[in-house]
């Protein structure tokens, strides 16, 4: 009972950052489906080559 009582506190004090961390995941996912994750990647690898001078 004392576990459920102190989740039900967790959740009333901190709802804010389990709905960011839902939103965010979410977000991540649906990149992932879109096929965002060569996009990023390539525009990493560009501002890293950038950065060391060989770009």
């Amino acid at each position: 009972m004392l576990l459920k009582e102190k989740l039900k506190d967790m959740l009333k004090d901190n709802w804010k950052s389990f709905v960011s961390l839902f939103v965010g995941a979410v977000l991540v996912v649906l990149g992932i489906f879109r096929g965002e994750v060569m996009v990023v990647l390539g525009k990493a690898t560009r501002i890293c080559m950038e950065c060391i001078g060989i770009g």
